[in-house]
C-alpha cells in the first residue's frame, strides 16, 4: 500500500520523505520490518496529530498529561496580567479565552474515565489557586471550597 502511494505521489509530484515517515503498527501485523525503496520505514508507539496525542492503546494518560501541561503553558502566559488585575470579570476571560481551550482540547473525542475527569478538574483548581493567590495550605486553613474559589474567579468549568 505504502509502495503504491510512492508511486502515485510520484506521478503527480510530491515525494515521500522516507526518513522522516513513521508508521504504527497495530497488534494484526507482523512484527516484520518494514521498508519501501530499500529504506527501512521507523516505527513509533505514538504521535501528535491536529494537537491529539494518538497510539495503538487509545491511552489517555499521556494526552491528558499533554494538555495540563499545555493549560499551565497557556496561563504562564498570562499569569502576569492575571494576577495584577483586580477586575474579577477580566480574570474570569483570560481563564475561559486562554487555560480552558489549552486544557480541554478535542476532549470531545476523548472516551473519558471518572478518574481522567479528576485529573483534569485538580488541574483546573490549581491553576483557579493560583490565579487567585490562593495557596492549597491556605485554602486548607481557611476552610475555602474549590466551589467557592470558582465563584470567585467567575470561571467556567471544563469538566461538565
Amino acid at each position: 500500500m505504502l509502495a503504491d502511494f510512492d508511486r502515485v505521489c510520484g506521478n503527480v509530484g510530491p515525494q515521500l520523505n522516507l526518513t522522516n515517515t513513521m508508521f504504527m503498527r497495530n497488534g494484526q501485523v507482523s512484527d516484520a520490518p518494514f521498508s519501501l525503496n530499500g529504506t527501512n520505514i521507523s516505527e513509533c508507539s505514538s504521535y501528535v496529530y491536529l494537537g491529539r496525542e494518538v497510539n495503538m492503546a487509545n491511552d489517555l494518560v499521556p494526552e491528558l498529561s499533554r494538555t495540563k501541561r499545555a493549560a499551565w503553558g497557556a496561563f504562564k502566559s498570562v499569569e502576569e496580567v492575571a494576577k495584577k488585575t483586580k477586575n474579577v470579570r477580566l480574570r474570569a476571560h483570560l481563564f475561559d479565552s486562554t487555560v480552558l481551550p489549552a486544557l480541554t482540547y478535542a476532549s470531545e473525542t476523548w472516551a473519558i474515565r471518572k478518574q481522567d475527569e479528576h485529573a483534569i478538574s485538580v488541574a483546573q483548581r490549581g491553576i483557579e489557586r493560583t490565579m487567585l493567590g490562593v495557596t492549597r495550605l491556605t485554602q486548607v486553613k481557611e476552610g475555602l471550597r474549590s466551589s467557592e474559589l470558582r465563584r470567585r474567579l467567575k470561571a467556567r468549568n471544563g469538566v461538565a
